[in-house]
């Protein structure tokens, strides 16, 4: 599924292209499923912080079995299932990944499941635990929690020992942020919010989190939400920058000072390169949970390759919960 041009998803073309290669540290993967995230809604339009040299393949994690290594990879060999970051090229019956950015995919564990395990968990996981310094006891606040990133950081929230308060927009996905795991949930409506509807919806949210305050504030969504969550947060609480699905906020930051509070920016695809090791050691703690339950990427939908272009209007509609995933079938 290709992009030669920016533009919505019915600028994708379903085409036949030359078969990549893998460079020096990198894999050759024949993939079987690649998720879709926020970022691929925007990266065909030349709104992501990063653009691919066009023509390029959307989709950012793929799982599948190995083709081929390139040279210097030592850690996998042809014939090993694995799932990768790819950051884009994923929507491909072939994809290149760095080998640094490749893992295992435990024996049993399907291929669509282990394609929307890293991108949505890895964020969620250095964002919690490295970024928002989430401990048990404390209580997590999450906007747009029946998103893929959403689920994610209310299952790792619980797997923390935190209270989980989802904040979602309808009451099917608050429906699904309960069975999720979530200890509440707040419904709110459609942007953009004037004056009064963002004072209601800020009440909503304190009477949500408790009298205390949410410790740490989860926001993929941005816009006109962020104010009245951040009017939510507790003494010395951390409000994590995630996306912006709603758009790109200005947050009042008198609000700061009054309780004394840090905004902290997510970039995980940054941290993963910086620090790999400390990324790996992550993915390994995701693994350990998926296998013990604690964890599991919730697939709402898959579409074959050849309707990957519905996929990623599906996501951007914001209708989605859970995770979109296209296969190669």
């Amino acid at each position: 599924m290709i992009s030669r041009k920016p533009g919505p998803p019915d600028t994708l073309e379903y085409a036949e292209m030359p078969d990549p290669v893998p460079a020096a540290g990198e894999v050759l993967i024949r993939t079987e499923a690649c998720a879709l995230n926020f970022p691929d809604v925007l990266v065909i339009e030349d709104k992501y912080q990063y653009r691919p040299e066009r023509p390029f393949a959307p989709g950012g994690e793929v799982a599948g079995v190995i083709e081929a290594v390139g040279e210097g990879v030592t850690r996998f060999k042809a014939g090993d299932r694995v799932m990768a970051d790819t950051r884009f090229g994923g929507m491909a019956t072939l994809a290149t990944a760095s080998a640094e950015e490749t893992f295992a995919l435990p024996e049993g564990a399907s291929a669509v499941e282990g394609a929307a395990l890293l991108f949505t968990y890895g964020t969620t996981i250095y964002a919690l635990l490295d970024r928002g310094e989430l401990k048990a006891g404390e209580t997590l606040l999450v906007l747009g929690a029946a998103g893929g990133i959403g689920m994610s950081a209310v299952e790792i929230g619980k797997a923390v020992g935190a209270r989980v308060v989802g904040a979602v927009s309808s009451e099917e996905k608050a429906a699904a942020v309960r069975e999720a795991g979530a200890d509440a949930t707040v419904v709110y409506g459609r942007g953009p919010l004037d004056k009064d509807a963002s004072k209601a919806l800020a009440a909503e949210f304190k009477a949500a989190v408790g009298e205390n305050g949410a410790n740490v504030v989860y926001d993929p969504v941005g816009g006109d939400y962020a104010e009245p969550a951040l009017r939510s947060i507790a003494w010395e609480g951390r409000y994590l920058v995630t996306g912006f699905t709603a758009g790109i906020p200005r947050l009042p930051l008198n609000l700061t000072l009054l309780k004394s509070c840090d905004v902290r920016g997510v970039f995980w695809g940054a941290f993963a390169r910086r620090f790999p090791e400390k990324n790996r050691a992550h993915i390994a703690q995701l693994i350990a949970w998926w296998g013990e339950g604690k964890v599991r990427p919730r697939v709402s939908r898959t579409w074959p390759l050849a309707e990957g272009a519905e996929a990623i209007k599906h996501l951007a509609s914001r209708q989605a919960i859970g995770k979109v995933v296209v296969t190669m079938d």
